[in-house]
This record gives C-alpha cells, structure tokens and sequence, in this order.
C-alpha cells in the first residue's frame, strides 16, 4: 500500500506579490525550492494563513535569493501581497517506509529567508 505523506514545507512564507496576467503557478525563490527539495513544475498546495483558503498549482522557479513569493493567474485573486502562506509538496511513499518519514521543513521569517528547518 502507498500513503501519500507531506514531503517538503515551506512554513509561514510572505506573499510578495501576485500576478493575474500570468498562465498560473506560484513562483518561489530558488535557494527556498533546493531547502526542501521542490522542484520546477512540482505540484503543491498553498494554504492561505490570512483567510484560510488552500490552492492547488505548481511551481515556478524565482530568482534565487530574491525572496519572492508571487501568486500567478488564477490564483492571484486567492491572496494579497503580505498574507502568510504555506507551501506542501506530497509524495507517495510505502507503507513500513511511511512509518518513519520525516519530511522537509523549513521556517521563514518576514523576507522569506529560512530561519529554522525541522
């Protein structure tokens, strides 16, 4: 049996910016991508922290080191620069290796620099 398990989350990020002319994704700054081992194109969900929503779309590859964190198409209209969000990626994982997992996880701070991985 497969379980599908949080593999990688990027806690508390500052929307920097949205972009509703864009096909949609959710651009964020490389240097975040390699901390938690996301990659370009990759699925993830984006919980809003300021009104509690949650988005599907993938990810776009930003500058690395510019802290950007922007909402593309569609989901622009989903939040507002300087709400807080969170970024999972999940990963199907067996059974007996589920029951050990530990995903990556990192804590940012208001520029969306890594404070903390757990």
């Amino acid at each position: 049996m497969l379980r599908e398990m949080c593999k990688a989350k990027i806690h508390a990020a500052t929307v920097t910016e949205t972009n509703l002319n864009y096909n949609g994704s959710i651009t964020i700054d490389k240097a975040l991508l390699d901390a938690v081992d996301i990659l370009h194109y990759e699925r993830v969900q984006v919980l809003n922290i300021n009104n509690g929503t949650r988005v599907e779309t993938y990810i776009i590859e930003g500058e690395r080191n510019s802290g950007i964190i922007c909402l593309n198409g569609a989901a622009a209209r989903w939040a507002q620069p300087g709400d807080r969000v969170i970024i999972i990626s999940y990963c199907l994982v067996e059974d007996k290796e589920a029951r050990n997992w530990k995903p990556k996880i990192i804590l940012v701070d208001g520029n969306n620099k890594p404070m903390k991985t757990l």
